[in-house]
């Protein structure tokens, strides 16, 4: 096992780093579009591009930090603005993400909690790790109440903007991007994302609203915010013992428990976006649990860093699209779009329908039983999640609509809710749940659709 490394410190070493390889890699952009601009292909990207990305990719990784995340949002929402070699190479962060050494996280932890540092014993092994925090289990000593710290890594806050725009000048200098309102915006729009990433006490608040939001329902758990072992590097939550979605345990259960997993997963959206008017944003694996108990099982939801607010024209564009993409009313569909901020009023006519027929091909799970795809239906006419290979199929779509000259870089909220979906999506399909979604989802868009907000 690669023992884990420090991150790495000083901003002007990690800026150096960084921009020597994004130079080499940007080097091998230039070249190998030039070798297939003279060759007249433009199918697809040299070895030398991919390669070169790896390397950059590997140079990130090993400055670990900031840039780690910074290379994940990129990988997630970059895949409309940069070159594909790149976007594919950044993919390989999700799995760079090792544990510090408890050795260098303790003294910061040591210093965040003050005197309250003796009141716990602390696991020194990780139970998670991720590209800004990581999370260890811990007890009370008091009356052994179990709690998990969620423990920023230290330095992050300070070297955070310098991280960001060195990997946009970057990006710039090697020609990957060209500069522009639009990219200026999504960048920007990353930028913030990343603070609230590290604003603990702003996730803390979420949470605790989220705890109070969700208590009614069982389906779902929010852990508890233990305030007293709180601060802002450090964020404590009671310890819940659960399954992730991956793991065999859950996909031992019975098909009628995953069905009803994914419906939970599902109406979450929903609730989230139609009742609580707040999406969580971050879809990843890692931010949910399965907790089973004899025959019942809840879904326990764990990160809330990074949320969207959702007004009522949101909400009820939103649901104008759901319907619109059930019925194949183009034109509604587009004027959602529009609405949203995801497409421009003066998009060309290809536009238009490239991002109409994207949408639709997304919400496939969502149309009326009597529209579902044949093939993809139990004997029971149920929408069959696995089997549909829904994720590759909007994948490709999106892939083939990128490419032509005509695509327009979307905006912030509709990645956001592409991101979200197709998290949630996914989730399903990894539970091979079998149930139609119509019904969950008109159950809260009805009341909001045609300019239904007012209530």
């Amino acid at each position: 096992m690669t023992k884990p490394s420090s991150i790495r410190r000083g901003s002007f070493g990690r800026g150096l780093a960084v921009s020597l390889a994004g130079i080499r890699a940007g080097t091998a952009f230039a070249l190998g579009s030039a070798v297939r601009r003279l060759r007249g292909d433009d199918s697809g990207n040299s070895d030398l591009m991919r390669r070169e990305a790896r390397r950059f990719t590997a140079e990130l990784g090993r400055l670990k930090g900031t840039y780690v995340k910074i290379g994940q949002m990129m990988a997630l929402l970059g895949e409309h603005f940069l070159p594909e070699p790149l976007t594919d190479a950044l993919h390989d962060l999700d799995s760079q993400t090792h544990p510090l050494p408890w050795g260098e996280l303790e003294p910061a932890v040591r210093d965040s909690l003050g005197s309250r540092y003796s009141k716990l014993q602390i696991d020194t092994q990780s139970l998670a790790a991720a590209s800004l925090a990581q999370v260890h289990r811990a007890t009370r000593r008091s009356d052994g109440y179990e709690l998990v710290l969620k423990i920023q890594y230290p330095g992050l806050a300070a070297v955070i903007d310098e991280d960001f725009d060195a990997v946009v000048r970057m990006l710039l200098l090697t020609r990957w991007i060209k500069a522009g309102r639009e990219i200026d915006a999504w960048f920007e729009d990353m930028r913030e994302q990343l603070h609230y990433e590290i604003d603990y006490q702003r996730e803390l608040n979420m949470t605790r609203e989220a705890r109070g939001h969700f208590a009614s329902d069982d389906r779902y758990h929010v852990p508890e915010v233990i305030e007293s072992f709180s601060s802002d590097s450090i964020l404590a939550l009671e310890y819940v013992h659960g399954h992730r979605v991956t793991q065999p345990e859950v996909a031992a259960l019975s098909q009628g428990r995953r069905d009803a997993l994914g419906q939970a997963m599902l109406e979450l959206f929903f609730i989230e976006l139609y009742e609580w008017g707040v999406l969580q944003t971050d879809p990843n694996f890692g931010n949910y649990l399965i907790h089973s108990e004899g025959k019942t099982d809840r879904l326990i939801l764990l990160d809330f860093g990074s949320t969207l607010a959702c007004d009522d024209d949101f909400r009820r564009y939103f649901g104008d699209a759901i319907a619109a993409g059930q019925t194949g009313d183009r034109q509604l569909l587009a004027e959602s779009l529009i609405g949203l901020g995801c497409l421009k009023a003066d998009a060309t006519v290809f536009a238009r329908e490239s991002f109409c027929e994207f949408c639709e091909m997304l919400l496939e799970p969502l149309a009326n039983p009597e529209n579902l795809p044949p093939e993809y239906l139990n004997a029971k006419g149920q929408y069959c999640w696995g089997r549909s290979r829904l994720m590759q199929r909007v994948g490709k779509h999106a892939a083939n609509s990128a490419a032509t000259r005509h695509f327009a870089t979307p905006s912030r909220d509709f990645a956001l809710i592409v991101r979200k979906l197709t998290g949630v999506f996914t989730f399903i399909t990894v539970l091979n749940a079998e149930f139609n979604g119509h019904e969950i989802a008109h159950r809260y868009i009805d009341g909001w659709i045609g300019g239904g907000s007012e209530q």
